[in-house]
């Protein structure tokens, strides 16, 4: 009780889910077992297969998992410092690095932050989405609005990369799509499925991506000739790869709502309960931003440049694995903090800024 009476209540920590954590590595491990495989696509097509099935839902369920946490009420102070430290800081830093390796390497020292290297296009896409969102759910369809937006994008070449503009405009709706799925209330309603009903539903999700692959290993050839792979980059308008028809935008339409059914089969299939990995779901962005700097030599040296024998492809999704799993440990994390995590308080204001600019100081007696 407070000395006037009333019952002062503490509210109890926010506790994580572990379908979520479960989600964020299982999406991260694919972005790395995508990237890890790219070499292998050129001459291997069970490579091929491989590839384009993760690509028709991994980047997807990645963005959407982050559009279920965002917040799309106005900003406060606390919202706006960690767009900073989460997200602007991480991408300058790690950009910066970037640069520095390739003339380090032989190249020329050109640091254009315009121009995200390999995966920091997402940070770029990531920091938009957020102030982005709160404006867009101020509107009628912003799902709706967003799948316009992303297929309208695709018909004007001069969305390009710069920014990260083509493909942050091209992912939009998976982002709205994560955030919608957190309004229908799906993680309440698919934890107090009972077991039976949560087998029935998972039966149907392993169907529909059985016959996913079964479809792209049945027609590698004809897919390759149609380069349906540059539709689920989202970082091209279509004219760029001789897709100039008014009908063009169909094609990415249908793959987006295909991603949006392997979206909610993706999640169908995650463990519900406490697993190994878990704890690992928190370390995602260490194991987004870290992966590349270990499949950077693979990538670069041409090891896997030409055929490739076939115990190759399962090698690289097993070194993946553990990519993931040792860039999630805690003493990775602990080191590598002030990269990915940079808090860099000797930045910001001691104290909160008014509306009109001025700095509001914590109260002191005069004595």
């Amino acid at each position: 009780m407070s000395a006037e009476g009333t019952t002062t209540t503490t509210l109890p920590p926010k506790r994580r889910v572990p379908l979520w954590d479960n989600a964020r590595w299982i999406a991260v491990t694919l972005v790395v077992i995508g990237h890890a495989i790219l070499k292998l696509i050129g001459e291997a097509d069970a490579g091929y297969a491989l590839y384009l099935f993760i690509y028709a839902f991994h980047v997807p369920v990645f963005v959407a998992v982050s559009g279920y946490f965002a917040k799309s009420g106005s900003p406060d102070a606390r919202q706006m410092h960690r767009l900073l430290t989460d997200i602007v800081l991480p991408y300058l830093i790690f950009e910066t690095i970037w640069t520095t390796l390739r003339w380090v390497l032989g190249g020329k020292f050109v640091l254009d932050y315009s121009t995200a290297s390999w995966t920091l296009w997402f940070l770029l896409a990531l920091l938009f989405w957020r102030i982005a969102l709160p404006y867009l759910v101020l509107l009628r369809y912003p799902l709706l609005i967003s799948i316009v937006i992303s297929i309208g994008a695709g018909y004007l070449p001069n969305i390009d990369g710069t920014f990260t503009l083509s493909r942050t405009l091209g992912l939009l709706p998976f982002f709205v799509f994560g955030w919608k799925l957190r309004q229908w209330l799906l993680t309440d309603t698919w934890l107090g499925l009972r077991a039976g009903l949560v087998w029935r539903w998972r039966a149907g999700a392993i169907s529909l991506f059985a016959a996913l692959y079964l479809i792209i290993s049945l027609n590698i050839h004809t897919l390759r000739d149609l380069q349906v792979r540059r539709f689920l980059l989202y970082d091209e308008a279509y004219g760029v790869f001789d897709y100039s028809q008014f009908w063009a935008g169909s094609i990415r339409l249908a793959v987006m709502v295909l991603a949006f059914a392997l979206i909610v089969a993706f999640l169908m299939l995650i463990p519900r309960r406490t697993t190994w990995f878990t704890s690992l779901g928190a370390a995602t962005m260490y194991i987004y931003l870290l992966h590349t700097f270990v499949l950077y030599p693979l990538r670069e040296t041409g090891v896997l440049d030409g055929p490739q024998p076939a115990w190759v492809l399962p090698g690289m999704i097993l070194l993946s694995v553990a990519i993931s799993i040792v860039l999630s440990l805690p003493v990775i994390r602990r080191v590598l903090r002030p990269l990915v995590e940079p808090r860099m308080r000797w930045l910001f204001r001691a104290g909160a800024a008014t509306p009109t600019g001025t700095v509001v100081l914590p109260h002191r007696d005069h004595k």
